[in-house]
């Protein structure tokens, strides 16, 4: 076991940033240039809803599997693995030729995102055990913050490198810029010294940790993540392919949202302090529920207004799910917090999915009978076809949110009913374990 004085908690956590910052320009990036992708190797929206997805395959895999061997190998090997994992599919997203090679590239950008997630989750709760929903905010914070610099990237060499109509070789260059931050981040945790996870430092047993998986509660959090990660990284990831038609600078709605995002979770410590977790995300499925009904109804400048109430929405969901989960059920360890990220990455994999074939059953509905979507899509600007295509995206967009929305208004219910049960938790005295203190 590392002595507590040979870990240097700033360095380790400066790093674990790092590792998100990649996480997060891979989705910020990869939503700035799945359009082109698109039209590079003639692929339909399907077929972009399952590459996409894929990295959300790859997440909850590796978070899961993750989270239950990182006690045993430490939190070290399984960060060094996300590096290669990162490395490897920065590099194939580059070179790729097809379909198949976007496949694969991003299915390991999706294990690698995963693997840091497993073990940065549980290295920040146990380096910070007094104050655990805040410093998650505040490392979280920095998956928005990587889509805003993704996708101004994405944004500022459109514009400065192909004056706004991109060539594929831009994307590579794009996709390229991720390389920086993998390899210092690599570097840094191949150098620093790592603690023992929360739970092994308790004393807590692995059957212990097993059985409280069992709890209720814990179940009903992996059911509210399900819908707390759909409404977030559904609509953030297919941002550019919903609202092109409505604005030309449809990845800046992408940046509102997540500069919202970074800024909320920035400042988290105060919310949390007086709401707690639960009212915390009783307010952010209420905001996120008005957000997407505005992203809906309104056009124009006007659906920035609506991106930044959704961006409010959306910036506490993941951090105070997993803060909940390591505040009130500490026993479930660093596979409790695992558990809770893999189900929501599962469940928006499972969604894009099945989203994707929805949106193509649409723009078929809305293009002349027997029209094909990739003849459409491909059209020459200004043309019938090409003008027709937009149509139908403007039409088909909408009506993909509307579906989406019913996920926020079912939450709302879930996380009132969450606020009255601990209330009634809290006033019999019968709280859950709020810290590691109680668990042995």
């Amino acid at each position: 076991m590392t002595s507590t004085s040979a870990i240097q908690r700033n360095k380790l956590f400066v790093a674990s940033c790092l590792a998100l910052l990649v996480t997060s320009l891979s989705f910020g990036i990869r939503a700035g240039v799945l359009d082109l992708q698109g039209k590079e190797f003639h692929l339909n929206v399907s077929q972009l809803g399952t590459i996409a997805a894929t990295a959300f395959w790859g997440f909850p895999l590796a978070i899961i599997v993750g989270g239950m061997v990182v006690d045993s190998i430490g939190m070290k090997k399984l960060l060094v693995s996300a590096f290669v994992f990162h490395l490897a599919g920065i590099l194939l997203t580059i070179f790729a030729k097809g379909y198949w090679g976007l496949f694969l590239s991003t299915l390991l950008i999706g294990i690698a995102n995963g693997t840091v997630e497993a073990a940065c989750n549980p290295l920040v709760a146990s380096l910070y055990t007094e104050n655990k929903t805040t410093k998650l905010n505040h490392f979280h914070l920095w998956f928005p913050a990587g889509i805003v610099i993704g996708t101004l990237t994405v944004f500022l060499l459109n514009k400065v490198l192909a004056g706004g109509a991109a060539p594929y070789w831009v994307s590579q260059v794009e996709v390229g810029v991720m390389l920086i931050p993998t390899l210092i981040y690599g570097y840094l945790f191949s150098e620093l010294k790592f603690p023992v996870t929360e739970r092994v430092a308790a004393g807590v047993s692995t059957q212990d940790m097993y059985k409280a998986l069992f709890n209720p509660l814990f179940l009903f959090m992996i059911v509210c993540m399900f819908g707390t990660a759909i409404t977030e990284l559904f609509t953030n990831q297919w941002t550019d392919v919903l609202f092109r038609t409505v604005t030309d600078n449809a990845i800046l709605i992408l940046t509102f949202v997540a500069a919202v995002q970074a800024l909320g979770r920035a400042f988290a410590a105060p919310v949390v302090h007086r709401l707690a977790p639960q009212g915390v995300l009783l307010i952010s499925a209420i905001l996120s529920a008005l957000g997407i009904y505005l992203l809906i109804h309104l056009h124009g400048s006007a659906i920035f207004g609506a991106a930044i109430i959704f961006g409010l929405g959306v910036a506490f969901f993941w951090p105070c799910m997993i803060g909940f989960v390591a505040e009130n059920l500490p026993r479930t360890g660093a596979v409790g917090l695992n558990l809770m990220g893999g189900a929501g990455m599962f469940g928006v994999s499972i969604y894009m999915m099945f989203m994707g074939g929805y949106y193509d059953h649409l723009m078929i509905r809305k293009l002349p009978p027997g029209a094909s979507l990739d003849a459409y899509r491909s059209a020459a600007p200004g043309s019938d076809m090409a003008r027709a295509f937009n149509d139908a995206r403007s039409a088909a967009g909408p009506e993909v949110l509307s579906t989406t929305l019913v996920i926020p208004v079912v939450l709302i219910i879930a996380f009132a009913g969450l606020v009255i049960f601990m209330r009634k938790r809290k006033k019999s005295a019968i709280l859950i374990a709020p810290g590691m203190q109680n668990l042995s």
